[in-house]
């Protein structure tokens, strides 16, 4: 059987909804942060300018929202068949995110995903002692090079070639990481990442993908 490495983005791939959003939402900033997300995500306005955006919006945030955020997400219809059969057939299952370890850590642990590259946020500590947003992003600004790079690297940590590898995403910043690997899906996709893609899945449904792979396979 075939080795492979499985990369997904995270925010409407891996999961119904976006991170950021629901923290905006509990900041009061919900409407504005989505409209900035969208944007990005359609490839209108820079990512890495569109996170420091947002992420300022979420100041003084507790960050007990985390526990809170991630109890109302909801792990994409088929995303677990995904992984599981992917662990199954002795592949390798990673996430790269422009969203945050502070709930995507939630996500690897509950599904087993062996990689996770994403943001962390930066925090202070107020004088009663608790703990909240800064509106700081302390690590690297995750781009679509970072997922490109990042596929790469996980890839060459496993001894596989990109042909190897699979990637699914929805945005924009995903192309790249798509285009590269040997099976690129775009998922539920906004238009020009669906324009960019060699496979779609328009239905929310993860295990799709297995088909799509399958498919692939039978072909070389």
């Amino acid at each position: 059987m075939t080795q492979r490495l499985l990369v997904m983005d995270i925010d409407s791939t891996l999961i119904d909804e976006e991170v950021i959003d629901e923290l905006g939402d509990a900041c009061g900033f919900g409407q504005q942060i989505s409209e900035i997300t969208a944007r990005a995500m359609n490839g209108e306005i820079d990512f890495a300018q569109a996170l420091q955006q947002r992420v300022r919006l979420l100041k003084g945030l507790s960050t007990d929202i985390f526990d809170e955020v991630y109890a109302r997400l909801h792990i994409t219809n088929g995303a677990r068949t995904l992984i599981d059969t992917a662990h199954a057939r002795d592949w390798t299952v990673g996430v790269v995110s422009g969203g945050f370890h502070e709930v995507a850590d939630k996500l690897v642990a509950e599904l087993g995903i062996d990689y996770c590259y994403a943001h962390t946020l930066g925090t202070s500590t107020r004088e009663d002692g608790q703990s909240v947003l800064d509106g700081t992003v302390t690590s690297d600004i995750v781009t679509k090079e970072t997922k490109l790079a990042q596929l790469r690297a996980w890839a060459r940590e496993n001894d596989l070639t990109l042909d190897q590898t699979i990637a699914i995403g929805d945005g924009a910043n995903d192309i790249p990481m798509i285009q590269a690997a040997g099976v690129g899906i775009a998922f539920c996709a906004k238009p020009v990442t669906r324009a960019a893609a060699p496979y779609q899945i328009n239905e929310r449904n993860l295990a799709l993908a297995l088909d799509i792979i399958d498919r692939h396979d039978s072909r070389r």
